[in-house]
């Protein structure tokens, strides 16, 4: 603890010093030795957000401020984009006396970081919203969801009842699922209704192995778990890795179901691989497979994909 403290109080002390001599010897300002030293993806995008977010330079702050509120009240994508990485471009660029025409390639290059930090930050606030919306049984968008979640798991079998056991064959706990997503909210029911639209094939094949006589998981309420942690990995920011390396541009709700569905998909491997003894293993196993994520996550080059062969159990 001790050293871990002493090296951060000398990187703090000696990084300005450290900044002035390479400007000096290379030429190139912070952002610019990032942008042009470090691969597209997690690595350059994420230097750049260090880079911006600890800057001393009034005029960079107040853009970073900026654009952090913008991205709050969901005023960063969409119409909004191009001009706010302009802004935010042209603003390093006069702040840092950068020129135009012998460094069009930085202008690319950080113009694509600006567009996935704030979409990231964007994203997180949209799913935030997304989780603390309740689902309300009035509401008939909210039961369409559901009753196609069914339609899409089971589409042989049709549903006898609203209110029926049935409901505990998709893994819901009684015979009304709007109880179970009282936690992660409306934000549980769109990640497995995205799950069993858009990987269908996928969705009933791991719906399939969660019935396993031996080994199986109640489906549903272990995917609104894997929709807490895929909720806390982007929150917390340990889903940037895989996110910036992922997505090109800015990061939209698309992007944070398909990584819902890679982790329902990996959970489903590891369960069965872990040889669980009854459900009453879920907690570590749950845990082991969080701490794994997270490991792969600490690997800047790290990205994600779903692997469209399921194993048979």
């Amino acid at each position: 603890m001790f050293f871990n403290s002493l090296y951060w109080y000398a990187f703090w002390f000696f990084r300005p010093l450290i900044k002035w001599f390479l400007r000096k010897t290379t030429k190139l300002c912070e952002l610019q030795r990032i942008c042009y030293g470090e691969p597209s993806g997690a690595s350059r995008t994420l230097g750049v957000e260090f880079s911006l977010a600890h800057s001393r330079v009034p005029r960079i702050q107040e853009i970073v401020k900026i654009l952090n509120e913008r991205s709050e009240s969901s005023e960063f994508t969409g119409k909004f984009l191009r001009s706010n990485i302009e802004l935010a471009v042209l603003s390093v660029m006069r702040v840092k006396r950068i020129n135009p025409t012998i460094h069009t390639q930085f202008i690319k290059s950080f113009g694509r970081t600006v567009e996935q930090i704030w979409g990231y930050k964007q994203l997180t606030v949209e799913v935030e919203n997304l989780r603390r919306t309740p689902y309300d049984a009035c509401n008939s968008e909210h039961e369409e969801l559901l009753i196609g979640l069914w339609e899409r798991l089971n589409p042989d079998i049709p549903l006898e009842a609203r209110i029926t056991k049935q409901w505990q064959d998709i893994g819901f706990q009684g015979d009304d699922p709007k109880t179970d997503f009282r936690g992660m909210g409306l934000l549980g029911l769109h990640n497995l209704y995205y799950f069993s639209d858009y990987y269908q094939k996928i969705a009933q094949h791991v719906l399939l192995h969660s019935q396993h006589p031996v080994n199986g998981y109640t489906f549903a309420i272990v995917g609104i778990n894997l929709t807490s942690l895929a909720y806390h990995l982007l929150q917390d920011g340990a889903a940037k890795t895989h996110v910036f390396n992922f997505v090109k541009g800015s990061p939209v709700m698309r992007h944070f179901h398909q990584l819902y569905c890679y982790l329902f998909c990996e959970f489903d491997r590891f369960w069965f691989e872990s040889k669980p003894k009854s459900i009453m293993d879920f907690t570590r196993i749950r845990d082991a497979f969080e701490a794994s994520i997270r490991s792969s996550l600490a690997n800047p080059q790290t990205v994600f994909r779903i692997n469209m062969l399921v194993d048979t159990v």
